[in-house]
């Protein structure tokens, strides 16, 4: 039996998943790993948790299918895109902990940037706009505060990297320093529009291009893991940030055909095709994962606060005991009781983009119970979700007939009723929900020829879950008003 090996490194946890020549899950793995949260506002990550939890992930995967190295046809790595780590190219140890794509620390940064009036520059190059989350402020931040980094930089002596340029940099014992299309489109430091590493925004924030990772494509092999690991010889050769593998998991492939993944946050990505195309309600334009190596893209609405307000339930309120709990205790009472929830954490992110925004919580009453603030924070999923497509509507001609849905909060079936009635249009939930992993898979098997061309996998689909809109459009307009009023009040009571 052959099999493709996607290695799914998270926000929160790192996952690997064998995937069958159906494109059926065979065997999963998967870990947490510890998040560090030093100041207000700061997120971490320990690089070598990072890796050893993957690594680990995947011998495990391998031990539960009976299968091995010589059993897998290609491994296709996805991962979170926008944390930031820095190495140094002749030991490997990292020269600071990773920077979450959640950290919030370059706000300052970005904030002067913009008043120097480089934003037009920055989206015009890259799709995206000045933000802490991207990767390019992370790496000027280390650079400034971390003793001796700029010198060793600019000796050529550290290598900068996303998760993806990470895990494989150790998978090969260093011999390969390299990232994808999609990843790279995430830094702030790559020209979308002509392919390649921009000189002038790396003049910008004084990054070195010494540091920077070979760029593939998205379905290509890029090389072979060392003998040392338990996978040794299996080449890499699918890799891809984890919204753009979910779009390509969906089977995305086509203008107009959209995706949303509830994951620590929520992404909605549709695909725009090969014409590059500037959002003028401040969504994102990335590029998306292709097996026909060429540049394609996506509009994209980054919601930093999905499933994540979840896990606030459950660590920092305790009202659940796990996160799959959430789903009864909201189906306890008939709705939210008045209650809304603006789950701002760590600032809004697509259409409104405030770094400095926090969460808030109105129409508590004597009578709100646990049952109505857990629908609450499952309802804010579903409310940004539709800020983003609102958004998305508004930039195409041709806009998704319904949305497709992945992640680990898809499965919750009360959610998924609630975004279809607050979206009015269909949600379509496949069978096999890991689509992230399934994307990253795909890419990867179809750069060895475990499958042949990209169309036969459309003919494996298996049928789909459909929840069909039931709210009328008033009620929806009058939901949708409410909580619009109630993000507005979240960022003035931060102004």
């Amino acid at each position: 039996m052959a099999y493709v090996l996607a290695l799914d490194q998270g926000t929160t946890s790192s996952r690997a998943i064998l995937f069958d020549e159906a494109g059926a899950l065979v065997a999963m793995a998967q870990r947490e790993f510890q998040q560090f949260y030093p100041k207000a506002g700061w997120v971490e990550h320990d690089p070598d948790e990072i890796f050893t939890s993957q690594i680990s992930c995947a011998i495990e995967a391998l031990g539960k299918a009976g299968a091995r190295p010589r059993d897998v046809a290609a491994i296709g790595i996805t991962n979170q895109r926008e944390t930031t780590m820095v190495w140094d190219r002749a030991t490997g140890e990292p020269v600071y902990p990773a920077i979450v794509w959640q950290d919030r620390r370059t706000a300052p940064l970005c904030r002067l940037l913009e008043e120097r009036g480089v934003g037009e520059e920055v989206s015009a190059k890259t799709g995206l706009v000045i933000d802490p989350y991207f990767s390019g402020t992370k790496i000027a931040w280390i650079l400034e505060n971390v003793a001796g980094a700029r010198e060793r930089a600019e000796r050529g002596e550290l290598a900068f990297g996303t998760v993806d340029s990470w895990l494989i940099w150790r998978l090969t014992s260093g011999k390969r320093h390299v990232t994808d299309v999609t990843n790279a489109s995430r830094t702030m430091l790559y020209n979308v529009v002509k392919g390649e590493w921009d000189a002038a925004l790396l003049r910008l924030l004084k990054i070195p291009e010494s540091m920077l990772p070979d760029v593939a494509w998205s379905s290509e092999r890029v090389a072979e893991v060392t003998t040392t690991l338990g996978l040794g010889g299996v080449p890499v050769a699918g890799i891809a940030g984890d919204q753009q593998a979910a779009l390509f998991g969906q089977l995305c492939w086509k203008a107009g055909e959209a995706k949303n993944t509830y994951g620590t946050g929520c992404f909605l990505l549709q695909n725009i095709g090969t014409k590059f195309v500037r959002s003028q309600h401040r969504l994102i334009t990335t590029l998306a994962a292709s097996a026909e190596k060429r540049l394609e893209y996506a509009l994209e609405g980054s919601i930093f606060i999905g499933g994540a307000v979840v896990q606030w339930l459950r660590d920092n309120l305790k009202l659940i005991g796990a996160s799959a709990h959430v789903e009864a205790l909201a189906a306890s009472v008939p709705n939210a009781g008045g209650v809304v929830f603006v789950p701002a954490f760590v600032g809004l992110g697509a259409p409104h983009w405030d770094a400095h925004a926090a969460g808030m919580m109105i129409g508590l009453r004597r009578d709100t119970t646990p049952g109505h603030i857990a629908r609450a924070a499952l309802e804010a999923i579903a409310y940004q979700v539709a800020d983003v497509l609102e958004a998305v509507r508004s930039e195409t001609d041709a806009p998704p007939a319904s949305l497709r849905v992945d992640g680990g909060a898809a499965v919750n079936d009360l959610l998924m009723q609630f975004q279809a009635d607050i979206l009015g249009v269909p949600v379509v939930r496949p069978q096999v929900t890991e689509t992230t992993a399934l994307g990253a898979a795909y890419l990867a098997g179809l750069a060895v020829g475990f499958w042949g061309r990209p169309e036969e996998l459309r003919a494996r689909r298996e049928a789909d879950t459909r929840f069909e809109p039931r709210m009328d459009a008033q009620e929806r307009a009058a939901r949708r008003a409410t909580w619009k009023r109630a993000v507005e009040r979240t960022k003035s009571w931060t102004a």
